[in-house]
């Protein structure tokens, strides 16, 4: 019995070492600091958040020095939103919303690139969604000025994850969804103006949706399965096992007092 307790607490013991290794892999220590970057521009601290976004860019270096950990597509992604990032902290006259939202594209791009299931772009879901909604009850009523606002807001926060769309969706999927979102943004006129157009945008809606769906579904890490499969075989094994040792106790003092 104390061999079989030894044996469960020690596979356990592995499986929850083993996770931890995995958390601290260059991906995950980049990603913490990117995390650490969005947060302090959340609340208004910007100097902080350039800090962090200094640390990044000075641990990217010293993690891709032995060999890049990201793909020459993944790299141009990085570079390109770290850059747009750092500049908007640095200017000084630059809204904190605008700040906000080059921070979180950046911090969206690396959790894309770090994270393979359930993104955090995908949690842009509702309000993304919502937005477009609104752009097609706006279309559908004539309200113009309704209308326009959807249609911005839908734009901004689009623009938030359309580069870990990058990371995350076939070069031919990201073609034709920027393909859409340009539709609309040249002939927003015409779309409001003419009833045959929002056909269009139903079509662009499925295709939104599909690319949400798609991501969103409830993908959990294959080592997580295999810790919890793991862990609980060893635990209905060990319960048999008691099981049995008590069966057979029983069976023997029975018998015992059979004989006696």
């Amino acid at each position: 019995m104390k061999k079989i307790l030894i044996l469960l607490f020690s596979l356990v013991f592995l499986t929850s070492t083993h996770i931890r290794a995995a958390e601290t892999s260059p991906l995950d220590r980049l990603d913490k600091i990117a995390d650490e970057a969005l947060q302090m521009t959340k609340i208004g601290r910007f100097e902080a958040a350039k800090k962090f976004l200094e640390q990044f860019q000075d641990q990217f270096i010293e993690e891709t020095s032995y060999g890049s950990i990201l793909t020459m597509d993944e790299l141009k992604i990085v570079m390109m939103s770290y850059n747009d990032a750092i500049r908007a902290i640095n200017k000084v006259s630059l809204e904190p919303r605008e700040k906000m939202d080059k921070v979180t594209t950046f911090r969206l791009v690396i959790d894309a690139i770090n994270s393979h299931y359930q993104p955090m772009w995908t949690e842009l879901q509702e309000p993304i969604m919502g937005a477009f909604s609104q752009i097609k009850e706006a279309a559908k009523e004539k309200d113009r000025m309704a209308y326009e606002a959807a249609l911005t807001m839908f734009l901004e926060k689009y623009s938030l994850i359309q580069p870990s769309l990058k990371v995350d969706l076939s070069l031919e999927k990201l073609e034709k969804l920027d393909s859409d979102i340009s539709f609309i943004d040249k002939f927003r006129n015409r779309i409001i103006e003419d009833d045959t157009q929002l056909v269009q945008l139903d079509i662009i809606e499925s295709d939104l949706q599909h690319i949400f769906d798609k991501l969103s579904e409830d993908e959990t890490d294959p080592s997580l399965w295999w810790v919890i499969i793991t862990t609980g075989s060893i635990i209905v094994m060990t319960l048999s096992y008691v099981g049995w040792r008590k069966y057979r106790g029983e069976k023997h003092t029975k018998q015992k007092e059979h004989y006696d």
